[in-house]
């Protein structure tokens, strides 16, 4: 896993700028609590923390290789669950290796291959490569955009990291936020490239990034892309049965202890069932790990889309694949606990503003980290084989929107904006730049001639989810996780399975009259019946009335100062009404706008960055 950092400077010696590098490297000291190192040359400086999975006293980085022509220095975050087969290749070649790790492969391969490279590679990453024979760094990132990269251009240069703070802790980035980056924050569409700080960019996933003396370059090796799909109904269960039951088998690969994260749902409940199998096959016995809240299931109510609590589905599946399972439950001071609120944004450098999701997401993982360091998850199953209640939704699917941009979505849209300063509210403009977003990101698909209308539409609204609202996840996960230096791997977004899914018609994907039809016919012979049928839920969140209770009184000190940075954001009328109702009887969009204000509050203490509102 592992975090990565550097700095590159044509017009300068970077040699004597060791303590910058150092200081940016420092900031991902949880990424990686195994090991650090730096490689710093002339004009390129590259940082390492690692996180130890692969070949525990070797893979060493920075990596380095040296040729007649120059040196090549590699920084590797996650894994390549393909590095055997190209390690033989490689070998086959005429290629040694000095250590066991799939680091060595990937800089070997790059030895061979140049940037081709990307295309030979299966897995989860993120990586920089200084060559210095034609003085070029190439940053790489995953087709799926599982594991982060972030990059600022100089006017001589570039700095880099897997975080923001990375990039943030060197003295020539500017901590600025405008209006652009605000209105992403807000709006939930997943801007491309969107980091929220101003000069500062993600790298797409599927995209190589190449610097020299000639400036930056932009290349896309991958990208999801429309294709004829003629295999039958039985021919196209039996190939998803064998793409999951291969890339879980590959993800379990580790020399550290392995577990699944089960929620009780279809997608979690698969990889569970797929993996406890794989390792009885080897004689071992699977770790389960769930969160749960106190007397959440006894006092449980249905609403909106969450109409079943986890806890009997969990205990269904642990029973049946005979797991060592253990529930993190959680209460209500727990999740509103101000020093979590303070270690999940820092992980996530963003005031998200979602309170006890990413509060129970990062105290899950704490407790997971104290016995296992590697964790399979089944984030992206619901973008790819279509299992989200809204993109069922019959009004929804018809709306020229983001389909999760549903009003009863608390999370998104009107409802979550209400506690922003008016006037910020009005220059932002969040309605217009919605609408923006989802005319581009809606004509960017392509499509394939003589489709149906349904498919057609079907398509649109998958490829958004893949391309915008996945990435949203997919980044909370990984930086939720690594904040306490656990790797979480998601097989669902094995590129080999999105490829095959994606471009599967939709009447396959519902073909018995219920959402993710493939993967629940794919997945049976592993799965509780009770988990079979069980109805889409999402996420779970503590309906207890104590949590929006905390969340008042933590409302209350922060009104007290009233001349906060914080009231230039958000609405301290609306917070002072806020902080009056009965915590019973508290709207769901209510608590979301009082966890924002005290997000945004929090940031800003923790980054004191500049804000650039006119």
């Amino acid at each position: 896993m592992c975090g990565i950092t550097g700095w590159v400077s044509f017009a300068s010696d970077l040699t004597g700028r060791q303590n910058v590098l150092d200081e940016m490297t420092e900031t991902m000291a949880c990424r990686g609590p195994d090991g650090a190192g730096t490689y710093l040359r002339p004009h390129a400086g590259l940082g390492h923390r690692r996180l130890a999975i692969i070949d525990l006293s070797g893979g060493a980085q920075p990596m380095t290789v040296n040729t007649p022509a120059g040196e090549i220095a590699l920084v590797y975050s996650g894994e390549t669950y393909n590095f055997h087969e190209l390690r033989s290749e490689l070998a086959a070649l005429g290629h040694s290796f000095a250590t066991d790790s799939d680091t060595e492969v990937v800089l070997r391969g790059y030895l061979q291959w140049g940037e081709a490279l990307v295309d030979h590679l299966n897995g989860m990453y993120a990586f920089a490569i200084w060559d210095q024979r034609t003085e070029k760094l190439v940053m790489i990132r995953d087709r799926m955009g599982i594991k982060p990269l972030y990059y600022y251009p100089t006017p001589d240069g570039v700095i880099f990291g897997s975080e923001p703070k990375a990039v943030l802790a060197n003295p020539l980035a500017r901590k600025a936020v405008d209006l652009d980056g605000l209105r992403d924050l807000f709006a939930f569409t997943k801007a491309p490239r969107w980091s929220l700080w101003k000069g500062m960019y993600e790298v797409l996933p599927g995209t190589l990034i190449t610097l020299d003396r000639n400036g930056i370059r932009e290349r896309t090796y991958w990208r999801l892309e429309p294709a004829m799909h003629t295999d039958g109904l039985e021919e196209t269960v039996t190939r998803v049965r064998e793409l999951l039951t291969d890339i879980v088998d590959r993800q379990l690969v580790s020399d550290v202890p392995r577990c699944v994260l089960l929620s009780g749902g279809l997608d979690s409940s698969a990889i569970t069932g797929l993996a406890a199998a794989r390792l009885a096959h080897q004689g071992e016995r699977l770790r389960t790990f769930s969160v749960d809240f106190s007397g959440h299931e006894y006092n449980f109510i249905p609403g909106g889309w969450q109409q079943t609590p986890d806890s009997p589905f969990v205990r269904d599946v642990a029973a049946l694949v005979r797991s060592e399972h253990r529930d993190v439950v959680l209460n209500p001071a727990e999740l509103s606990d101000p020093s979590v609120r303070r270690a999940v944004i820092t992980a996530r450098d963003i005031p998200a503003g979602i309170g006890d999701l990413d509060a129970s997401l990062y105290l899950l993982f704490k407790a997971v980290r104290e016995r296992s360091t590697v964790a399979l998850s089944g984030e992206s199953a619901d973008e790819l084989f279509g299992g989200h209640r809204w993109i069922h939704d019959e009004v929804l699917m018809r709306k020229d929107t983001f389909p999760w941009l549903a009003p009863s979505n608390p999370f998104t849209g009107e409802s979550s904006w209400s506690v922003l300063e008016p006037d910020l509210r009005r220059r932002l403009d969040l309605d217009g730049y919605t609408a923006d977003q989802y005319s581009t990101a809606s004509a960017e698909v392509p499509h394939l001639d003589g489709e149906s209308d349904l498919d057609r539409r079907m398509r649109t609204i998958l490829h958004l989810h893949l391309t915008r609202r996945l990435r949203v996840l997919l980044d909370r996960k990984d930086r939720a996780s690594m904040a306490v230096g656990l790797e979480v791997r998601v097989p669902f977004c094995d590129h080999r399975l999105v490829e095959y899914v994606y471009n599967t018609p939709w009447s396959m994907k519902t073909f018995d009259g219920r959402e993710k039809s493939l993967l629940r016919h794919a997945t049976t012979h592993v799965l509780p019946k009770s988990v079979a049928e069980r109805v889409k839920s999402p996420y779970p969140q503590t309906q207890d009335p104590g949590y929006s209770a905390n969340l008042q009184q933590q409302v209350k000190e922060i009104l007290s100062d009233r001349d906060s940075e914080l009231f230039a954001l958000v609405d301290r009328t609306w917070l002072e009404q806020a902080i009056t109702q009965d915590p019973h009887q508290i709207e769901p969009a209510t608590r979301i706008g009082m966890n924002r204000a005290l997000d945004l509050h929090m940031w800003l203490d923790l980054y004191s960055p500049e804000l650039l509102l006119d």
